[in-house]
């Protein structure tokens, strides 16, 4: 729990504050923008969220903070209870993000795609009695696909309490060495008629991509939407190769997609065509001899 007495001076006076143990992964500020943004090394309450959406907005960012670095002043225990029950949150039909994200993989953001051939976990959240029920009631995970070796966190739980198949590539393999299915090589795979695996090596050399109804593509740390630049974006440092990021990038443009869902950095939708076009801008700004991140 956040401890007032550390609470940074950063925060605006008020009800909701950040403590000095916050490790700046930026959940509360794709959560609760309106209220959290990035003040020097850590996020901070810059306006006290006032109305209904904005304060259960929130209490979505005090129970996801993997490190319980957001408190209250009074705590409305209705108005948490209601946030707490309202985890995963759909974003759009069948998927979900989970919240409660982990310290494990740095505040990665994970994410539950409920499907009639099995469901599927994307990364790993906390383990949490809260979840594990939610899961229950969705009738559980058959699959843990796993984009990098960093966002791991408790799929061993989960995959052992669901028998479910965690999916890992062969070069990231040592973070999960007990994997059930493990993906090798670098060529993209269909493995159910809605499911498409693209390995992205770049941030790591087993990163990959998971592409949904050819609309919802799972990005781990290898592309997110920079939502102060209105862009997308991807890494520039803790890279593998370089140059290999960008072949993984460009990769992309062979596929249609709508939403990007990424591990860290927000998650967006956006018309098909513009999200390629965004996609090809990021291209362009990445080569060599560009200044432009």
């Amino acid at each position: 729990m956040a401890d007032e007495k550390k609470r940074l001076d950063s925060n605006v006076a008020g009800n909701f504050f950040v403590d000095a143990t916050c490790i700046n992964c930026d959940t509360c500020r794709q959560l609760a923008p309106t209220s959290f943004e990035e003040v020097g090394n850590f996020s901070a309450v810059t306006q006290q969220p006032i109305d209904e959406g904005h304060i259960q907005q929130a209490y979505h960012a005090l129970l996801a903070c993997p490190v319980g670095s957001i408190g209250t002043e009074q705590s409305d225990k209705l108005r948490m209870k209601e946030a707490m029950a309202s985890f995963p949150l759909q974003l759009e039909d069948e998927v979900s993000y989970c919240g409660f994200n982990s310290e494990k993989s740095f505040g990665a953001n994970s994410f539950f795609i409920e499907h009639p051939d099995g469901n599927w976990l994307v990364d790993s959240p906390r383990y949490l009695k809260h979840l594990v029920e939610a899961f229950e009631q969705k009738g559980g995970i058959a699959y843990i696909f796993l984009t990098h070796k960093d966002d791991v966190a408790d799929a061993e739980k989960y995959a052992a309490h669901f028998s479910a198949k965690r999916v890992i590539h062969r070069a990231d393999v040592e973070a999960a060495p007990d994997s059930e299915w493990i993906i090798e090589g670098g060529d993209s795979i269909q493995v159910m008629p809605q499911f498409r695996i693209i390995p992205v090596p770049g941030h790591t050399a087993g990163s990959m991509a998971l592409l949904y109804k050819n609309t919802f593509l799972f990005t781990g740390d290898h592309l997110w939407w920079d939502s102060a630049q209105k862009k997308l974006g991807a890494p520039s440092r803790l890279v593998w190769r370089k140059h290999v990021l960008m072949d993984s990038i460009q990769k992309l443009l062979d596929y249609s997609f709508e939403w990007v869902l990424a591990g860290h950095g927000d998650r967006t939708r956006l018309p098909a065509d513009e999200m390629r076009a965004q996609l090809q801008a990021l291209v362009v700004r990445r080569q060599p001899g560009n200044v432009m991140p």
